[in-house]
């Protein structure tokens, strides 16, 4: 296994487990210059014959953006950067500002597993800069690394866990027809007609071989629906990691003759999709969440993060949740949470608090439900964590478990919630926060002028 991934903190354990150089062996410092990571990148490139190095990053709204180059451009890529034209990405730059650098994370290296005709191919994430080498305040990544910063000055460091759901069918929808489930199981079903558990196999192998750690996968609830849980990570690496999830279930169902989506909700009589969110953050070696003392063994810490959460849900809404079917899901019902409220096992609830298991201290953590499988996970994260961590700063006090507040109910009230908001525009950096609200009222003003086949069919006969 060829992937060079910074370390990560298990639940299930007391004590970390760190995660490095998966072949034993520490590259030479022979390649002068270059860093230890940098060297080995060049080298495992020319022992594995792989001659196709693809550079990835997102844009503003989350789609993933890839340049391929040869192997001997890599190294004045690490030190230089690949030039692009940013302006032709959605959310970098103005035309007057369009020349942008992609330069490549050599932490992120990984063998793409599923080329495996000769020569092969690897990928690496990139942090986008200026030309002048200083970072984009427009690239998604940045703004998350800027976060886990602050994080960092108030001594904490933030560990993610997301459980994805997503849906498989038949094909791949054509417009104006109802997409086709692979199959018509439901929760954690198991039997000979469930094509899902085959499906899951396959894509977790690939995951596991790219150094991304898989801790439960099942069929969900609705037919053709599949939930798969990475394994709990810091949160700049898990948003990496779900962006190469996303990638692999797309490149998996089309070799097995399937179409995945991480639509919201493409159906209106079945849950959506949703990618609860496990959170906790340590200090050093502490989990920051746990007090035996407390209720629910949850911290003061802990229970300022929840406060955070909740007082600021409204406003990081159009972020968890940007496209307009996702608000289909928030209030269509199902474990959807439709109110900012929280307990310690309402399933319908924006925070749950887990069950705490004794002697493991390290597993104490909330879980943050309202984020769906479609959503720029970099951005969604660092509003999170940035709402959360407004708590623990202004020492919010948690409010009554019975107490609710309604979430935006379209995505028209998440952007009026998001606007008024110093802390999401703080968080995002002007450029990205305007950005967002220029394409997403644009999104909304298209939609609302669209005639639905609900329309129709209702309308059409009878008037």
């Amino acid at each position: 296994m060829l992937c060079i991934s910074e370390g990560f903190r298990a639940w299930s354990v007391n004590t970390p487990v760190t995660q490095s150089w998966h072949d034993g062996n520490m590259p030479s410092d022979e390649i002068v210059g270059k860093s230890k990571q940098e060297a080995f990148v060049l080298r495992t490139l020319e022992e594995r014959n792989i001659r196709f190095v693809r550079l990835w990053f997102t844009d503003v709204l989350g789609f993933l953006k890839s340049v391929a180059i040869a192997p001997a451009e890599l190294e004045n890529a690490f030190e230089e950067g690949i030039g692009f034209d940013g302006s032709a990405i959605e959310g970098f730059a103005r035309i007057s500002e369009a020349d942008m650098l992609a330069k490549p994370d050599p932490s992120t290296f990984s063998i793409l597993p599923w080329r495996t005709e000769a020569p092969g191919a690897a990928r690496m994430f990139c942090d986008i800069a200026m030309p002048d080498g200083t970072p984009s305040l427009t690239d998604p990544r940045h703004v998350l690394r800027r976060t886990l910063n602050r994080a960092a000055e108030m001594g904490y460091t933030c560990y993610t866990h997301p459980e994805i759901e997503f849906f498989l069918f038949k094909e791949r929808p054509v417009l104006g027809e109802r997409p086709i489930p692979v199959d018509s199981g439901g929760y954690f079903d198991q039997t000979p007609a469930v094509v899902g558990h085959d499906f899951r196999r396959q894509a977790i192998t690939i995951l596991e071989s790219m150094g991304i750690s898989v801790e439960f996968s099942h069929h969900e609830g609705a037919p053709g629906q599949q939930e798969i849980d990475l394994r709990y990570a810091d949160a700049l690496s898990t948003a990496d990691n779900i962006m190469t999830f996303r990638h692999v279930v797309k490149e998996v169902a089309l070799d097995q003759g399937f179409h995945a989506s991480f639509m919201p909700k493409p159906f209106t009589d079945h849950p959506g999709s949703g990618m609860h969110t496990h959170v906790s953050l340590f200090e050093g070696e502490n989990n920051a969440f746990f007090d035996p003392h407390e209720e629910y063994n949850l911290s003061k810490v802990g229970r300022s993060f929840i406060a955070g959460l909740l007082r600021h849900a409204a406003e990081i809404t159009a972020i968890t949740n940007q496209w307009v079917n996702s608000y289909k899901r928030l209030h269509g019902g199902g474990e959807a949470p439709a109110f900012a409220n929280w307990g310690p096992s309402n399933r319908g609830a924006l925070v749950r608090v887990p069950m705490y298991k004794p002697k493991k201290e390290n597993s104490t953590r909330i879980e943050f439900r309202s984020p769906d499988s479609a959503c720029n996970p970099y951005l969604a994260y660092a509003v999170m964590l940035s709402a959360g961590l407004k708590g623990v700063q202004e020492k919010y006090e948690l409010p009554d478990s019975r107490e609710s507040v309604a979430l935006p109910s379209d995505l028209n009230e998440a952007i009026i919630a998001m606007q008024g908001s110093d802390l999401v525009r703080e968080t995002l950096g002007e450029r990205v926060f305007e950005y967002v609200l220029r394409n997403k009222r644009a999104e909304w003003n298209d939609y609302k002028q669209q005639v639905t086949a609900y329309e129709l069919d209702r309308y059409l006969p009878i008037l």
